[in-house]
């Protein structure tokens, strides 16, 4: 980069950016490799260059297909498609092609991601051999083997494997390798598809490949997840281990997230809940850098508008000094052109009246936005952090006896817990603020996710003596996203453990009724005020404190409620003072 700015070589520069942007996707960086990208696009737009263009795109378009954003992507891909078939350039039709494929094999649409993968396979007939090819074998076989066509997925991954075993493809071939092992393993021959993956991760060692190394253990891991734990739990480590040594944030989340799950499998809930505190640590300190950039973004929004707001005022201000002076002018000229002047005057000022107050609206809703975020960052984040300061200090000069001590760090822990719920919330309500509710809807069993959060906070409720009892409709399925319906019951459950006495009773019900699923959480707690009701899931709801004093921050039922919405499902509560609560939300059934 700095040879090419130094000897002013443009395309040099928009080449490395591209690389560079590459480097920032493959760490997780997606904010910092779209800028990239869109820096070299300008480029070589000013250098005419279609071929840089054509690139660019399709960067970019992977980039918000990885995001989940394949709306935003597929009109990138699109327009890379349409410059390449200008220029009738077949090597950017045919990745334009394969790009588009993976759009839909992403939406899990394999039968129209195949069409594409089949066109692009029909351009590269005519195109000499090039990882394009590879490419298009690798996600044939994918799509094939989630299709249950077990025949075809091994024809192309063995066709991509025959043709990519040098050492320039080599990246490749263990891809593809990997691809046939998982053809095997669905198909029960686990120890043929071991084998094929113990062979891929000796290819990566052999050339230093880390991405590659990490994915082979990972599926080693799950190859033998079923068989034999302790070996699976041995190659997650090892996956662990590479992820730390490359700072790989994404990858060590991942592994962390498997072990997690094994530890849990096999009972050894310490080591679980360890691994899962490490988790949570880590995407704390990864995403953090994220959603402060989101709030900076926030407030320049703010002052854009309100800059925007000055500028339209100025304009009234000139359009109105205008107008009179034709006022003036046309009275001369007599009643009939004054009157049409007047009529034309108060349309035009009626209509920028309009306009400047719907720049007041949205800058009050935007202003109300940022002072919430930045009352909750003050207030619900300064105080814990404090307190666990001062605990630590206590602690630290040896003041304490080993009772008070052992008494200290218990509040130390449930003051952690809290500040990491209120980081978690601000995080949540932050994203969706910004780029909104991003959804996933599959085939969830409310069963398994109600289950596993009264698992989770078992032991909150056990703190307080609070009974959860279940009464749950069996085989019950919901369409919805998976991640919004677990985060609705840990929310509504571990409010109810919050406000519920000491020895009360926590009831959930779930059941069927016509096309739609209803759940619902009651408590015997301290229950709502009736002036709170109303405003109970909007960001202006102030929050309480619980029965053993817990602290809240009140975003949680607002992001249920935008959750609910995005699912086109129902919430609400029903409640009596000193009597408790009833939180409901419906589903669409399955």
């Amino acid at each position: 980069m700095k040879l090419a700015k130094k000897t002013k070589d443009e395309e040099g520069v928009a080449r490395m950016l591209n690389q560079m942007g590459m480097i920032d996707d493959n760490s997780g960086n997606a904010v910092s490799s779209r800028q990239r990208y869109l820096e070299a696009l300008e480029i070589y737009k000013r250098l005419n260059n279609y071929k840089g263009i054509i690139k660019e795109n399709i960067r970019l378009g992977v980039v918000e297909n990885r995001k989940g954003n394949s709306a935003t992507a597929i009109p990138y891909f699109l327009q890379a498609l349409k410059i390449s078939e200008q220029n009738k350039d077949k090597g950017g039709i045919m990745e334009s092609y394969i790009t588009l494929g993976e759009v839909y094999a992403f939406r899990h649409d394999y039968q129209r991601a195949i069409s594409y993968y089949k066109k692009a396979e029909a351009i590269g007939t005519t195109l000499p051999f090039s990882s394009l090819k590879l490419n298009t074998c690798l996600n044939f076989g994918i799509a094939y083997r989630e299709t249950g066509e077990m025949s075809k997925a091994i024809y192309y991954f063995e066709k991509g494997i025959s043709q990519s075993n040098y050492p320039e493809m080599m990246g490749l071939n263990i891809s593809l390798t990997n691809g046939l092992a998982q053809v095997y393993a669905k198909s029960g021959e686990t120890a043929k598809a071991i084998e094929l993956q113990k062979g891929a991760l000796l290819k990566s060692r052999k050339i230093n490949n880390s991405i590659r190394e990490f994915q082979s253990l990972m599926a080693l891991a799950e190859s033998y997840e079923t068989s034999n734990s302790a070996i699976a739990l041995n190659y997650l480590q090892q996956a662990l281990k590479v992820a730390e040594t490359k700072k790989a944030n994404k990858q060590l989340l991942e592994a962390l997230a498997h072990i997690t799950a094994l530890y849990e499998k096999s009972g050894n809930y310490k080591a679980a809940y360890q691994s899962r505190t490490r988790q949570y640590s880590i995407a704390d300190s990864f995403y953090y850098k994220d959603i402060s950039l989101k709030i900076s973004n926030l407030q320049a929004q703010y002052e854009l508008t309100k800059s925007q707001a000055r500028v339209a005022q100025l304009k009234f201000v000139n359009n109105q000094q205008s107008l009179e002076q034709r006022i003036m002018f046309w009275i001369i000229f007599g009643g009939t052109a004054l009157m049409l002047v007047l009529g034309f005057y108060f349309f035009k000022i009626r209509n920028l009246n309009r306009l400047m107050n719907k720049a007041n609206e949205d800058l009050v809703k935007s202003n109300n936005v940022k002072d919430k975020l930045f009352s909750i960052l003050g207030h619900d984040l300064k105080a814990p952090l404090a307190s666990i300061l001062n605990l630590l200090v206590l602690i630290n000069r040896g003041w304490l006896s080993d009772q008070e001590k052992a008494l200290m760090l218990g509040k130390l822990e449930l003051q952690c817990n809290a500040t990491l719920e209120t980081l978690n919330l601000i995080l949540h309500w932050g994203q969706m603020q910004l780029k909104g509710v991003m959804i996933n809807q599959s085939d969830v069993s409310p069963e398994k996710k109600i289950k596993r959060n009264v698992l989770l906070l078992k032991e909150m409720a056990a703190q307080k003596s609070i009974t959860i009892a279940q009464d749950i409709e069996p085989d019950l399925r919901v369409f919805c996203d998976a991640d919004h319906l677990d985060f609705l019951v840990r929310n509504i459950l571990s409010n109810a453990i919050k406000f519920t006495p000491v020895g009360g009773v926590i009831r959930i019900a779930v059941k069927a009724d016509q096309d739609k699923v209803i759940c619902s959480f009651k408590d015997s707690g301290i229950g709502i005020e009736r002036s709170r009701l109303a405003s109970i899931f909007s960001v202006n709801n102030v929050s309480t404190m619980g029965t053993n004093n817990e602290k809240g921050t009140s975003l949680g039922l607002v992001i249920c409620k935008e959750f609910i919405n995005a699912n086109e499902g129902n919430i609400w509560v029903e409640s009596v003072v000193s009597e408790g609560s009833e939180f409901f939300f419906t589903l669409k059934r399955k």
